[in-house]
């Protein structure tokens, strides 16, 4: 990691249909967030985002265009050019082997290598877009700067490997390459959202009123609630997660599919009573799906201006003669023509799963705080713009008409800059850390369970130590209880993102010899998850746990007479050994967990001199889940964000921001 602060943050947020980018110049004492407007294609225009798109020529593995660029290519469509879109959800491997089981033709469906190839392609496309606009704003050379850039990612992606995966294809096209340059994994998209509403509207909130976020994207959706503190005029307010972040896959895409099954459906029955002469009816589907024609309606849809609008809009049919006539089926003059409210089923269809994942939100809010009432709900995301969603989710849950007894005084608004809240609110939260020491979002609840494996003095006192194995230490001859798993973060815990938890360990080692001066000081320790409810984790490894990574504390380096000496009096009768007594402190991260090793007050990790293997065991045992079904992903457990890093975990004690560990586990 940097020693100093940086010159530049950038925050990118890596779209379904389009990608945006925010910055701050920190180099000039400034904290205002901009966002780049001026891309490839659009120079004489303003756009707050780019598209996610890219065009390959026919039989060629590099891209010829991309966003803006590959809009205007693949309007002109030269024959055999491929474009490459809405490929955001198919890195979540178990979505994209969804598709290929329930695709007409599963041959059609990208293989992962396939969907790497094209994240990585956009994004050096992206880095070199990034580079060109903002290394004017810098006074050294762009390679020289010291640059922070920070990458969302979808709550619904499993850390490993859909968040490794990503993290090395951000590597892999440039970001981070130079040597004072990192590439981060920043906060959730809603809990991005939070933070960007939180400080562009400050005045909404009342000091504890409970915020509740609905980023609602082209591909997911995320829901985060938070508490609002420090609400004074001139305070740096602060947001303290009180549940776990809960995503699932409903959004625009979603939308647009509904929209493409039926749009295929009538070309299908056009077709079979008017041959059309096109070759390839599911292709053509696909291109009015992604369409202007029909996405400006989409996106128009339910406010004044779709109102003011004729109630028939037309999308045209790819390939087709103009003089081509079927108004059986609504096709004449080479488009296929809609009313407005043809759109309204698929708009229902998301918005009641949204509607469905909101309940059980307000559920979960009213069991955590059963007192307290949400004072705010904030939409943000593509479709969280949608006129149509805000008016419906209004209708059902503002104005006294709530079905929840915690949201009778709701009031419902959308985000400031609601395309950009993502990107905008990584950059507000990192800058305002480097200002305060303190990040906006101060507090967040884990949405599984960490620990590692370790041994215990067994204890007959203690009730929880009752009928487990236990194994004699030949060094101490005392009975230890083996295989337990010392818990240091329990699911919906709240952990603070700015101090991490501290646990004091020991280790033992045989002391030196003449046939072995050096004895080893590596100690592999592994690290388990597990998903069921905090209140009834188990004391030792069950089938309800898996280990998901092992990790080494290295003490080579030091020698061994920084290490207490034990048994060395000649009236003590046990064997002589070093006790290695040192601390790990536990850095929480948005999308992963460090590990800083400390001994005698100082830090004895390295950057990069940790190494952490993740397993290639099987996960555990699920049932098939819908696409459209919530789901929850766990928070990555990584030694990868820069900070090489020793791991193993404490127990936290409640109500301190930092914790020690009262029953102290032997390695």
């Amino acid at each position: 990691m940097m020693a100093s602060n940086p010159d530049l943050v950038i925050s990118i947020d890596f779209g379904m249909t389009c990608t945006g980018v925010a910055y701050c110049n920190v180099a000039t004492g400034s904290d205002l967030v901009r966002h780049i407007q001026r891309w490839p294609g659009r120079t004489q225009a303003n756009e707050n985002k780019v598209p996610t798109l890219l065009v390959y020529p026919r039989g060629s593995s590099s891209p010829s265009s991309w966003g803006f660029q590959a809009e205007t290519a693949q309007e002109q469509g030269s024959p055999g050019d491929e474009s490459r879109e809405w490929f955001k959800i198919m890195l979540d491997e178990d979505l994209l082997e969804q598709m290929r089981r329930t695709a007409p033709d599963p041959s059609k469906v990208p293989s992962i290598y396939d969907v790497e190839k094209w994240y990585c392609d956009y994004f050096q496309f992206l880095y070199r877009t990034i580079e060109a606009r903002l290394r004017g704003e810098l006074a050294n050379r762009w390679e020289d700067a010291k640059i922070e850039f920070i990458f969302s990612v979808p709550t619904t992606w499993k850390p490993n490997p859909t968040v490794e995966r990503f993290r090395n294809i951000t590597k892999r096209a440039g970001f981070g390459s130079s040597r004072n340059h990192v590439a981060t994994i920043g906060l959730t998209e809603a809990e991005a959202a939070a933070v960007h509403t939180a400080r562009n509207i400050p005045a909404i909130f009342k000091e504890n009123d409970i915020l509740f976020v609905c980023d609602v994207g082209g591909g997911t959706t995320d829901l985060s609630v938070f508490r609002v503190k420090n609400t004074k005029v001139g305070a740096s307010l602060n947001l303290e997660q009180i549940d776990v972040v809960f995503g699932a896959t409903i959004g625009a895409a979603q939308l647009d599919s509904l929209f493409e099954k039926a749009v295929l459906e009538r070309l299908i029955n056009a077709d079979r009573a008017l041959p059309m002469g096109l070759p390839d009816l599911h292709q053509t589907a696909w291109e009015m799906r992604v369409c202007k024609e029909y996405q400006n309606a989409k996106c128009d849809y339910g406010s004044d201006e779709s109102f003011a609008d004729t109630e028939i809009f037309a999308v045209r049919v790819p390939k087709l003669d103009r003089n081509y006539q079927n108004e059986a089926h609504g096709i004449s003059g080479g488009d296929m023509h809609f009313r407005r409210d043809d759109l309204k089923p698929f708009f229902d269809t998301q918005i009641n799963k949204l509607f469905d994942m909101i309940d059980k939100q307000f559920m979960r809010v009213q069991q955590k705080c059963p007192y307290e009432q949400v004072a705010q709900l904030v939409l943000s995301g593509g479709l969280g713009n949608s006129a149509y969603v805000r008016d419906s989710l209004r209708n059902r849950y503002a104005y006294g008409n709530a079905p929840h007894p915690n949201a009778s005084n709701l009031q419902i608004r959308v985000a400031p800059d609601p395309q950009l809240v993502v990107c905008k609110g990584n950059v507000a939260d990192r800058v305002e850390k480097l200002k305060s020491g303190q990040s906006v979002l101060g507090w967040r609840c884990c949405r599984s369970s960490y620990g590692t494996l370790c041994k215990v003095m067994y204890n007959p006192n203690n009730p929880s130590h009752f009928g487990l194995k236990t194994q004699i230490d030949p060094l101490d001859n005392k009975p230890y209880v083996t295989n337990y798993i010392d818990w240091f973060i329990k699911m919906g815990q709240p952990v603070s993102s700015d101090t991490p938890i501290v646990s004091s360990f020991l280790r033992k080692c045989s002391p030196a010899t003449s046939t072995v001066p050096n004895p080893p000081r590596v100690y592999p320790t592994e690290v388990v998850t597990s998903d069921i409810d905090a209140s009834m984790l188990p004391r030792v490894m069950t089938p309800a746990c898996r280990s998901i990574c092992k990790v080494e504390s290295d003490f080579s380096a030091l020698p061994l007479s920084m290490f207490k000496l034990k048994n060395r009096h000649w009236w003590n009768k046990g064997k002589k050994y070093h006790r290695i007594d040192y601390c790990v402190k536990v850095n929480i991260g948005p999308a992963d967990i460090s590990f800083e090793l400390w001994h005698q007050g100082v830090k004895v990790s390295k950057d990069n001199s940790i190494r952490v293997e993740f397993h290639a065991a099987a996960p555990p045992e699920q049932q098939p889940v819908n696409p459209d079904f919530p789901m929850n992903s766990l928070p990555a457990v990584s030694g990868m964000n820069g900070s090489g890093m020793d791991h193993i975990g404490g127990q936290k004690v409640a109500n301190t921001r930092v914790s020690m560990i009262t029953n102290m586990p032997v390695r």
